[in-house]
């Protein structure tokens, strides 16, 4: 899984665990925030941290916002702040811009204003987003836990018989709940199902569980 360019702006608890969780999953990220304090909290333990003041157009413009997948702005209570940040980042070009909303209003002036994602959460919801970022082909989160995730994985030739054979939640922990063949879709396949190259399979279980299935995917 090649590694993402993750920028978060605003180092609180949720901005935090994303930065942080991020950087121990592989990904390159970069933090910033307006407290010196907040980023020193965080400098060795990312790619880089520095102090930055994303409603300031030019600030961003100087990292480059633009060549990063996924900005993450956490800003807590300072909406106007948010919205600065989350229009500046769209408009010099960041292709995913996901943001913190501390209410319902606040969620939909960020959506008009152009975030390709807003989220109410808190600290465990952070590590929660961090783990959807780095996980691609994401079908959803689900609320069944903080660990829990169901993700769209491409079978290889490592997956070869039927599902029964393959034993997927005996060996790994998770359970397959969809198969997608060329745009297809069967839902709950039977045991007897063979799993072809390049199948979809859509499974639930722990974040744990679905990285050790990746790994032997060679993902």
């Amino acid at each position: 899984m090649k590694p993402k360019q993750c920028l978060v702006i605003g180092l609180g608890r949720f901005g935090t665990a994303v930065a942080t969780t991020l950087y121990e999953m592989g990904h390159e990220v970069v933090a910033v925030d307006t407290s010196e304090e907040h980023v020193e909290n965080v400098m060795n333990l990312v790619t880089h941290a520095a102090v930055l003041d994303a409603t300031e157009e030019r600030a961003l413009k100087s990292i480059g916002v633009a060549d990063f997948d996924v900005v993450v702005i956490g800003i807590g209570t300072d909406v106007q702040a948010a919205i600065l940040a989350t229009m500046n980042a769209k408009s010099l070009g960041a292709p995913y811009v996901i943001t913190k909303a501390i209410d319902e209003m606040a969620r939909r002036v960020l959506e008009r204003v152009g975030a390709d994602l807003v989220i109410r959460p808190e600290h465990d919801s952070g590590v929660r987003i961090a783990r959807q970022i780095a996980t691609p082909n994401i079908v959803d989160t689900l609320d069944l836990g903080s660990d829990y995730a169901i993700v769209e994985l491409e079978a290889n030739d490592r997956l070869k018989g039927n599902l029964r054979e393959l034993n997927l939640t005996g060996r790994f922990g998770v359970q397959v709940i969809a198969i997608n063949r060329g745009g297809k879709i069967e839902i709950s396949p039977r045991a007897e199902e063979d799993l072809r190259v390049h199948d979809k399979l859509v499974v639930i279980g722990t974040a744990h569980a679905i990285d050790d299935l990746r790994r032997y995917l060679g993902e």
